[in-house]
């Protein structure tokens, strides 16, 4: 959670000031940003094309990962957090930006064949994930991995997944592309199925960094999820674990 606005222009410059050296690294991002932005209108079409440039250097990076140690952590986290939260091998799982498989390589190895569903935005990272199976050897539980250039979920199947899971993706995402996902996802989630999501949590203005990085307010997410017939609520014990972002839950009203 945070009070800082980021898009502040005088809290940017006092913060360059206290950090020298970040300021090349992000002066190199926002010129590269800038070009993806003029090449590509649409958000989801930038940020696949962001997603592309991250994923040529590093799969790991580009889910926001800073070291495979971190990587494997956030992984762990993620799936403790579920299987602790009453997950079972027999539930049917989606993940919304499944990424590398950070988290998903743990929960298609711990659910039955076939029951995990992992969505991701960007072609190239889910190449990644493909080579995440190979090395951990998970071919075996035939896992579902799927671009999709949309949250509408339309070649998914009424009421059929017990557990939706998006760590870090709304985090990514203006408030268009979330209320297309609340729109969608009660379809495909089942009567008392649960739709576990993540997002950066300010108490201040609700702002957005370089058009990547998006802060919400709780109340304005839970008041757009009842607006599509959904009911929410702040996971608390959530704000225990080491992660940045905080954790909200939705289910059917």
């Amino acid at each position: 959670m945070t009070t800082k606005d980021r898009e502040n222009l005088l809290y940017q410059l006092r913060y360059a000031v206290r950090n020298p050296a970040k300021v090349p690294p992000y002066a190199r991002r926002l010129a590269r940003d800038t070009v993806l932005r003029l090449r590509n209108r649409d958000h989801v079409d930038y940020y696949r094309a962001v997603m592309r440039s991250d994923a040529s250097r590093s799969a790991e990076a580009a889910v926001g990962s800073k070291s495979h140690a971190r990587w494997l952590a956030l992984g762990r986290m993620q799936f403790d957090y579920l299987v602790e939260h009453g997950l079972q091998p027999g539930d049917r799982m989606l993940e919304i930006g499944c990424g590398n498989l950070r988290a998903g390589r743990l929960f298609v190895d711990y659910l039955d064949a076939g029951n995990y569903y992992g969505l991701d935005i960007s072609p190239d990272i889910l190449i990644a994930a493909q080579q995440t199976l190979v090395e951990d050897g998970l071919q075996d539980k035939v896992p579902h991995l799927t671009p999709v250039r949309d949250l509408r979920f339309e070649f998914l199947p009424d009421a059929y997944f017990n557990v939706v899971h998006a760590h870090s993706v709304f985090s990514h995402s203006p408030l268009p592309v979330i209320e297309e996902c609340f729109a969608h996802v009660g379809r495909v989630l089942a009567p008392r199925g649960f739709f576990d999501f993540t997002f950066d949590r300010t108490e201040g203005r609700e702002h957005q960094v370089l058009r990547e990085d998006f802060y919400y307010r709780t109340e304005t997410l839970l008041k757009l999820a009842q607006r599509h017939g959904l009911r929410g609520r702040f996971m608390a014990d959530w704000e225990k674990r080491p992660h940045g972002q905080s954790k909200i839950r939705l289910g059917h009203a």
